[in-house]
């Protein structure tokens, strides 16, 4: 392997960049407000990375770049790259249901089980390959070639950027992870003041930030850093709030903050009107509802390559 020094996003997908928002960067592909008349979309709800809708709008994304890069050439193949089996699987299936062709597909995972060196195909048919090397990406494109898949005029290739492109989990998302960490550890500090707990915070954010809370948390650090905020606030107990996840009691980020708007009396004025303005930003679809917290994320990482990839040029990280 070489190593290469440092590149950007944009040496290898140009202007093809879509943010979190389902804002492209290309000007030139449609913004996904455009596909609410022809997917049916609730006007004003951004679809989330794990919802049959988002991928329903990057299908549409995909067709027109197509449409502009290589007009009358279908896309018969879909490659995606990706990091995590819970919102990146998902988000490949969804995918690849809404083509509009039977489109064969491929998806390359990085598995988390750091403990067992694996390259191989899951045994689900040619379609999922995990492995827990990066370097193994180039046995991956050997490996597509092999099955008759070869990434040429008729593939799309979808690059997930967070843990992926960027940050690479496993091997440099520990900058992200403790951008994130600092960014959450100042945020509630400031918003709980004196009964900010750090070793009651931890106790709580390391063990929800893992896969086997991501259906709860959704993988989302705004949800995770609101979740954190409650629990410094008295308002759920940690022990609790793991059982009543672990039971199915508790089976959604949506279930936990309406049980929090139907207690918000309970919660300090200034904690009161945090939750409001962050129970409407969940309530409009809004995937950062956190505001204060992102700030603080995009102020906390002084990596410019990774401010490049999470933001549009200029824009500050509340308005993503």
């Amino acid at each position: 392997m070489k190593n290469y020094g440092l590149a950007t996003i944009h040496q290898f997908l140009g202007d093809r960049v879509v943010y979190r928002n389902l804002a492209p960067l290309d000007d030139s592909c449609p913004i996904w407000m455009t596909c609410v008349p022809v997917w049916r979309l609730m006007p004003g709800a951004i679809p989330r990375k794990s919802e049959a809708a988002y991928a329903q709008v990057v299908v549409h994304m995909l067709e027109a770049a197509r449409d502009q890069d290589a007009p009358g050439v279908p896309i018969q193949r879909l490659i995606f790259v990706g990091d995590t089996r819970l919102l990146d699987g998902t988000a490949f299936v969804n995918l690849c249901a809404a083509g509009r062709v039977a489109w064969h597909r491929f998806h390359w995972l990085r598995d988390e089980i750091r403990s067992i060196r694996r390259d191989c195909p899951t045994g689900q048919g040619p379609s999922l390959y995990l492995s827990n090397r990066w370097a193994a990406l180039l046995a991956f494109d050997q490996y597509c070639q092999s099955q008759g898949l070869p990434v040429d005029e008729h593939a799309a290739v979808i690059v997930d950027l967070d843990k992926t492109a960027l940050g690479a989990r496993g091997r440099n998302g520990s900058v992200i992870d403790q951008a994130r960490l600092q960014a959450v550890q100042v945020t509630l500090a400031s918003l709980l003041g004196a009964a900010f707990d750090m070793d009651a915070f931890r106790a709580a954010y390391e063990p929800l930030n893992q896969p086997e809370f991501h259906p709860f948390t959704g993988d989302n650090q705004d949800y995770l850093a609101y979740i954190c905020l409650i629990l410094g606030a008295g308002l759920y107990d940690k022990d609790t709030l793991m059982a009543d996840v672990r039971s199915g009691r508790l089976n959604s980020f949506a279930q936990f903050i309406a049980n929090v708007e139907a207690h918000k009396t309970d919660l300090p004025r200034d904690l009161s009107d945090i939750h409001t303005e962050i129970f409407a930003n969940v309530q409009r679809g809004d995937p950062t509802p956190f505001k204060a917290f992102r700030r603080n994320e995009y102020l906390t990482h002084h990596s410019p390559v990774w401010l490049w990839g999470r933001f549009r040029p200029g824009e500050e990280a509340p308005g993503r």
